[in-house]
C-alpha cells in the first residue's frame, strides 16, 4: 500500500523535513510533497514490521504528535494518486484507506478535478461533454475521450479515471519548482497592493525553500486579469537563492516592467524554478554588512516561525496591510 500523509494545519511547511524523517524509520521508500506532505510505499514495511498498513500509519501520526506536535492526515491507497485523494478526504487525525476492491466504488462519483492532471480547462472540456465525473469518464467509449482531449492525454486521464497510476515513488525526490498565489476579492488597480501581495509571496517561498534546504535558479510571476486572462514574465536570479528580500526584489522588477498601470488585476503568483539543493549553490560574498545581518535576521525568524507558527513573524508593511 502507498501512504499519503498531508500535515491537517497550513504553513507547516517547514516541518516536513522533519516529518520525512520520522517517515524514513518505516520505511526507505519515502518522497516528500512539498510543502506540506510525503508520499511512502508500504509493501516492504508491512512485511519487516509484521504489521498493516494501518498500524503503520498510526505509528507515524503518533511519532508526528509526539516529535512535531502536529496531526496528519493520511491516506491509504494502491497507488501514489488515490492514496493522495484518500489523504485529501481523511479529517483530522483519521486514515482514509481505499482498498484495490474499493477503487472504481470510490472513484464513481468523484469529479473528474479531482484526478490528477485534469486542471480548470480541462475540467471544463469534459463536462461540456457530461463527463463530469471519474465514473462516467472510465465508462466513456476511449474513441470519444481522445478525441475531446486528444489521443495521448485522453488515454492518460481514462487510465485515472479506472484508478490506474504508474508513478512510482521515489526517494528523496526534490520538487522543480514551488507556488504560491493571492487573489484579490475583487479587480485591483493599485500597485502598493500589488506589491504587498507579491511581499507577501516572496516571504512564503523563501520559508518553503529554506524549509526544505532547496534555493532557486529563476522566478516566474503570473498575473491574472478580470477577464481571465493571464501575462506570465521569468527571470533568472543572479545567483541561486532563498532569500527572500532577493526573491521579492526579483518580483518587484518583473512586475515594474509589465507597466500594468491600471490594470484590473483579480490575482498574482509567483512559482520558484530550477530548484537546487542549498548545500551545492554558492553565494557571492560581499562586503555590506547589512546583507550578513540581513541573512541572520532571516535565520533566527525561520527558527520563531517553525517555534510558534508560519505568522509569528512578518514584515512590518505587510502587518499594515492587515
Amino acid at each position: 500500500m502507498i501512504l499519503c500523509a498531508r500535515f491537517v494545519l497550513a504553513d507547516t511547511g517547514a516541518a516536513l523535513p522533519a516529518l520525512v524523517a520520522l517517515a524514513e524509520g518505516l520505511t526507505p521508500v519515502v518522497q516528500a510533497l512539498p510543502p506540506e506532505g510525503l508520499l511512502a510505499d508500504l509493501a516492504g514495511a508491512e512485511k519487516y514490521f509484521g504489521q498493516d498498513a494501518g498500524q503503520l500509519a498510526a505509528v507515524l501520526r503518533v511519532r508526528a504528535l509526539a516529535h512535531l506536535g502536529l496531526d496528519c492526515a493520511i491516506g491509504l491507497a494502491p497507488n501514489p494518486m488515490l492514496a493522495g485523494m484518500a489523504a485529501r478526504d481523511a479529517g483530522p487525525g483519521t486514515t482514509r484507506t481505499v482498498r484495490p476492491d474499493e477503487v472504481d466504488r470510490y472513484l464513481a462519483t468523484k469529479p473528474v478535478r479531482a484526478l490528477d492532471g485534469v486542471g480548470r480547462s480541462t475540467a471544463r472540456t469534459l463536462c461540456a461533454y457530461g463527463l463530469d465525473t471519474a465514473g462516467r469518464l472510465a465508462a466513456a467509449p476511449p474513441g470519444t475521450v481522445q478525441r475531446i482531449l486528444g489521443a495521448r492525454q485522453g488515454r492518460e486521464l481514462q487510465e485515472r479515471a479506472r484508478g490506474i497510476d504508474r508513478t512510482p515513488v521515489v526517494p528523496n525526490a526534490s520538487a522543480r519548482s514551488l507556488a504560491a498565489e493571492r487573489a484579490f476579492p475583487r479587480d485591483e488597480l493599485d500597485p502598493v497592493r500589488h506589491r504587498r501581495a507579491l511581499l507577501s509571496l516572496a516571504e512564503e517561498l523563501g520559508v518553503r525553500l529554506r524549509g526544505a534546504d532547496q534555493v532557486c535558479r529563476s522566478l516566474s510571476l503570473t498575473v491574472r486579469y478580470a477577464d481571465r486572462s493571464t501575462t506570465t514574465r521569468t527571470r533568472a536570479l543572479r545567483e541561486p537563492s532563498a532569500h527572500s528580500p532577493a526573491l521579492a526584489e526579483q518580483a518587484y522588477a518583473l512586475h515594474s516592467a509589465l507597466g500594468l498601470q491600471r490594470a484590473r488585476v483579480r490575482g498574482i503568483s509567483l512559482r520558484v524554478e530550477g530548484l537546487m539543493a542549498a548545500e551545492h549553490a554558492a553565494h557571492q560574498l560581499t562586503f555590506a554588512p547589512e546583507d550578513e545581518r540581513a541573512r541572520r535576521i532571516e535565520e533566527v525568524a525561520d527558527r520563531a516561525r517553525a517555534k510558534f507558527g508560519p505568522h509569528a513573524i512578518i514584515p512590518g508593511s505587510l502587518s499594515k496591510a492587515a
